[in-house]
């Protein structure tokens, strides 16, 4: 019997969707998943790069269904878009920031898969993480990932390194980047609220590193 299971939307937006972890993970407790459906309200059902990247790393059908109301003013659904996972690679630059999906993080994860074939673990985080005093993403999962901390800092930068910086936090790094090109100075990143973009490394961006990293393998 095929069923429907109601799960929470946390994104802290009206505009984005992210599906709840405890949530999915109760759906897969009662039987297999076979697809993710998802409302875009009073816009079209067409998936974002963040739907298609989700469904990517899901690997499972996708249903997006409208909705909006009638001429009585009553809720109704309406057209229903459908799709698959197909091999979809986000762009590195460019992006809306998702938390979770499409954030500093994500960016790095993008990199890494396009640029080296690594695929680097994604780690579970709240959106205003850095607030809380309680979780470090990056200074408590960066050994698991396969990083470690370069003794010399920007004094050796090397192209896939990983700039730790904060921001707008008391407490520890939030936010990071990666120096992609030696010659001016290049660095991505996927700043909370902006689009993923390149900006040349210096200034406001050296005063908020905290630390850099590199993968232990690189260059060999």
């Amino acid at each position: 019997m095929t069923r429907y299971v109601p799960c929470a939307n946390i994104a802290r937006n009206d505009e984005d969707f992210r599906l709840a972890k405890e949530d999915y993970v109760a759906a897969a407790d009662m039987g297999e998943i076979l697809a993710v459906v998802h409302s875009h309200p009073d816009r079209p059902p067409l998936p974002s790069p963040a739907d298609l990247d989700a469904c990517e790393e899901g690997g499972i059908p996708w249903h997006i269904v409208h909705v909006g109301k009638d001429d009585a003013g009553a809720v109704v659904a309406s057209e229903i878009h459908t799709f698959a996972p197909s091999g979809y690679e986000a762009p590195l630059l460019g992006l809306p920031f998702v938390h979770g999906v499409h954030d500093c993080y994500a960016l790095i994860r993008r990199w890494y898969k396009q640029e080296r074939g690594i695929v680097l673990p994604d780690f579970e985080r709240r959106d205003g993480w850095w607030d809380d005093g309680v979780q470090n993403l990056y200074l408590d999962n960066y050994a698991k990932a396969g990083f470690e901390v370069v003794p010399d800092g920007v004094a050796d930068l090397q192209v896939g390194d990983v700039i730790l910086m904060q921001i707008r936090s008391k407490n520890h790094p939030n936010h990071a980047g990666i120096y992609i090109d030696g010659g001016w100075q290049w660095m991505i990143h996927h700043e909370y609220g902006q689009l993923s973009c390149k900006v040349v490394y210096g200034g406001h961006w050296l005063q908020v590193t905290r630390a850099v990293l590199r993968y232990r393998s690189q260059g060999s």
